[in-house]
């Protein structure tokens, strides 16, 4: 069975951006170290047109096939006038006031997500579904979640959009793996024990 991996930067603090999603402060940490690693490991992870800025257009997909996410970080790409950011890979928004899909490669689910994602989970292929976010959605499809793959930056928010926009409930998770970087990143992998 496929799995789904939450892949996702957040400050030390557990937020993902500021009250309004703003994660753009983040970016200053991409050194070449990090870069390396970020195009090597999780090349999937990258918008097409950056893809091809590196020259990564030709490279498999690695790590996944299929991205997940609400209609807020969706939002961004659409408001830059492109319609399939992550034209590699197969796309899903979940979005409940955005009727027609504008890209033939973006499907709309306004219905159950979790189900969706089960059906994902459920077909053949050794590639796995990246949750890319928002709270909201990562907070619908939490008892989906089989991996989380941290991106913890050096920076306090203090307050903003947490990883999760879930009710209460603990989960249990192991940890896989700890990579630390000269800019002061740290990745953590974990894995969900069940």
């Amino acid at each position: 069975m496929r799995k789904l991996t939450y892949y996702v930067a957040c400050s030390l603090d557990g937020f993902i951006g500021d009250p309004h999603g703003d994660a753009s402060s983040m970016f200053q940490f991409m050194d070449e170290e990090y870069a390396a690693f970020m195009n090597t490991e999780y090349p999937d992870t990258l918008p097409t047109a950056f893809r091809a800025a590196v020259g990564l257009a030709d490279v498999p997909n690695k790590r996944f096939d299929t991205v997940i996410q609400g209609l807020g970080s969706y939002r961004l790409a659409l408001d830059a006038g492109i319609t399939s950011p992550y034209a590699h890979l197969r796309e899903i928004v979940a979005t409940r006031s955005l009727t027609e899909s504008p890209d033939p490669n973006v499907e709309l689910v306004a219905g159950d997500l979790a189900a969706r994602v089960r059906e994902l989970k459920a077909e053949d292929g050794s590639l796995g579904i990246w949750l890319c976010g928002g709270a909201q959605v990562a907070g619908q499809l939490v008892e989906e979640i089989d991996e989380l793959v941290i991106k913890s930056y050096p920076q306090v928010y203090g307050s903003g959009m947490p990883m999760f926009g879930a009710d209460f409930a603990l989960r249990d998770f192991a940890l896989d793996g700890v990579r630390t970087f000269g800019n002061g990143v740290v990745v953590r992998t974990y894995t969900r024990k069940r």
